[in-house]
């Protein structure tokens, strides 16, 4: 009997802030909010900058180390932190967009040899060739004898031509709230997301952990790219090149699925199935399909997926921008002219559907935590929504790798058609969106739309909602989709659906006849829509489109085959569950909620095993590790 994955859990960090209990998500709707709510929200993102502080539960000014209160945190830094979250110009905590090194190449004719001539010390280039000689004149000059012609590389300097990013809050630092130890920063936003997700469920970890086997948790987990800052495999391929020595953890942290490793080893201690799916821009929902397959099966009660990225380094941003990918700042000026700006407007260079140059690049590390329904019942878990597929096709033969397909057109197909079925027909086209995978480039936003319109077409949908949330966050690569799903969380809650707002007008070139774009946020209600589409429109032909059922469609779905005496039962163990994830939200909030961390905690060997032919007991585990076979092949066995 198949199982419902059923949302118990999510969190992370990106360029909105926290995504536990839709903080993120609040950030990006601040203006559709109320008072209250939007004090709160500067609030929350204050907190998390360092600009405010509790102590001895007074929140303080930390500019003045006076008292202060939530509408005064509003009134004195709203502006500061609308300016410094979201896309903006990069900061020099990933690096000097203005003055960006690279190495100046310059060729010297010697037309008469020998020839003499001086340098500078601080000049000298970092490649000296074989047949120089260099003769120390004083402290601060060289002279050089040359006889052939040479070719020298100067160290030098020049602006980047992309200078802006989707970076985390200003101040926020997640190395700084654990012993971080020189891990690459993808790894430690992998900590702190990973942490959020699990804290935020209200459940102990050990008190699931009791209620399951350990073989029946899974984490999978990764980043697209590894993690390529100075920490991890960029550090280690710029080592040589620049004259330092490598360490011996910029190799096995860069591994590309070092977000699972660090979950399990430090986080949630789990001795259950892991791995990390790299698809490109899809490989959160590549990740989140195992996931939903291993639940619906029975063969895993509990999965955490996530993924993280944290690109923003001067070499992934020019090898994008080589690609002709990036939004780069001429080429924004250039949209822009009719304004006469003399800088590119950072705020707006990701532009969805609209007329565009290229993405924008962003970090993002999100995690979710899934349970079979079942579980959640008995655990009295929150029930954030349902996941009961995620489809995924290539694109079949290409001229170009980067070139789009056919690929797509299956895995929102198939995604509509099984909505059609859990939900209705009459639900799919009135109370469904798409968050589409948008990344603001001229080819995004003809390809896409184009599936999106046929396969409305297809299902009679006259005017399929399309949200695209980059705009605001960025292109996070691998995480994109756990952008996506975040703010679906959100709109469950606060019932709207966020609007493309750099979308002033749609590009001609964009198929519409189905679809309907907004620039301003979407009233719907808590439970006006029942059902959403998460769309991953990758590089390389990697497409993947989830199903994902809001939570009033997913109670209605456990009520259907569980029973209301199961419900009632729920709710009331629900009570205390829900209680302690509002009393970490508000812990977070005021910086007390530290990320799990536990480096050498209850390490085990193999000696500590208990080991027969029918289970292993390991130490810390209420339940044994079965080791009798399902039934799976007994129509092949030659044993019976």
């Amino acid at each position: 009997m198949s199982r419902l994955p059923v949302i118990a859990g999510f969190g992370g960090i990106n360029s909105a802030g926290r995504s536990s209990s839709n903080n993120s998500y609040k950030r990006i709707i601040i203006d559709a909010l109320d008072t209250q709510q939007q004090q709160n929200t500067i609030l929350s993102l204050a907190s998390l900058m360092g600009l405010v502080r509790y102590e001895n539960g007074t929140l303080i000014d930390n500019a003045s180390s006076d008292p202060i209160n939530a509408a005064q945190v509003s009134q004195k830094y709203n502006q500061f932190v609308r300016d410094n979250t979201l896309l903006r110009k990069i900061g020099s905590e990933h690096f000097d967009v203005d003055a960006m090194p690279f190495q100046q190449r310059a060729n010297v004719s010697v037309n008469a040899s020998p020839v003499q001539f001086t340098l500078k010390n601080r000049n000298l280039p970092n490649q000296i060739p074989a047949n120089w000689q260099v003769e120390a004149v004083n402290s601060h000059h060289s002279q050089v004898t040359i006889n052939e012609d040479f070719e020298l590389l100067f160290p030098d300097s020049k602006a980047a031509k992309v200078s802006t990013a989707a970076q985390l809050p200003l101040g926020m630092n997640p190395g700084e709230l654990y012993a971080s130890r020189n891990h690459p920063r993808g790894l430690q936003m992998t900590v702190y997301a990973a942490s959020d997700a699990i804290q935020s469920m209200g459940i102990d970890w050990q008190v699931i952990s009791d209620n399951v086997h350990p073989d029946q948790v899974a984490v999978y987990a990764c980043s697209s790219m590894g993690q390529l800052d100075n920490a991890g495999t960029g550090g280690l391929m710029k080592a040589a090149g620049l004259g330092k020595r490598a360490t011996s953890k910029q190799l096995p942290l860069g591994f590309a699925e070092m977000p699972a490793d660090f979950v399990n080893a430090y986080i949630l201690g789990s001795a259950g199935s892991t791995g990390g799916t790299l698809g490109a821009c899809a490989s959160f929902l590549y990740n989140l399909e195992h996931a939903v397959h291993d639940i619906q099966s029975g063969k895993r009660r509990v999965v955490v997926v996530g993924t993280s990225e944290a690109p923003i380094t001067p070499e992934i941003m020019e090898g994008y921008r080589t690609m002709g990918a990036l939004a780069d700042d001429e080429a924004l000026l250039e949209l822009d002219k009719k304004l006469g700006l003399s800088s590119p407007d950072y705020s707006r260079a990701c532009r969805p559907f609209g007329y565009n140059c290229g993405f924008t690049i962003a970090e993002s590390s999100q995690f979710v935590v899934l349970m079979d329904d079942e579980l959640a019942l008995e655990l009295g878990a929150q029930i954030y929504g349902a996941i009961p597929d995620v489809f995924i096709n290539a694109d079949g033969y290409k001229k170009s790798i980067s070139s789009p397909g056919i690929g797509n057109y299956l895995t929102l197909g198939k995604a509509a058609a099984l909505a059609k079925s859990l939900i209705g027909e009459q639900a799919l086209q009135q109370r469904t969106y798409i968050h589409a995978h948008g990344t603001g480039t001229p080819q995004n936003r003809t390809t896409e739309s184009h599936v999106f319109n046929e396969i409305g077409k297809a299902f009679s949908i006259n005017d399929w909602r399309v949200s695209s949330i980059k705009c605001y966050v960025g292109h996070s690569l691998g995480a994109a989709a756990g952008d996506q799903l975040s703010m679906a969380l959100g709109t469950w809650q606060y019932g709207f659906i966020p609007g493309i707002f750099t979308l002033d007008q749609l590009a001609d070139d964009v198929h519409q006849s189905n679809l309907s774009f907004s620039q301003a946020h979407s009233e719907v209600g808590n439970d006006g829509i029942d059902a959403t589409f998460l769309n991953s429109k990758g590089f390389g032909g990697n497409n993947a489109t989830a199903l994902v059922l809001g939570p009033h469609t997913a109670r209605n779905m456990l009520l259907k085959k569980h029973g209301q005496k199961a419900i009632n039962q729920y709710l009331d163990r629900n009570q205390s569950v829900e209680q302690s994830s509002r009393d970490y939200d508000q812990a977070a909030t005021q910086g007390t909620a530290k990320p799990i961390y536990k480096f050498g905690h209850n390490v085990l060997e193999g000696q500590d095993l208990d080991i027969s032919s029918e289970s292993i007991q390991i130490p810390g585990f209420e339940n044994k590790v079965n080791l009798n076979p399902d039934q799976s092949y007994d129509d092949y066995s030659l044993a019976k």
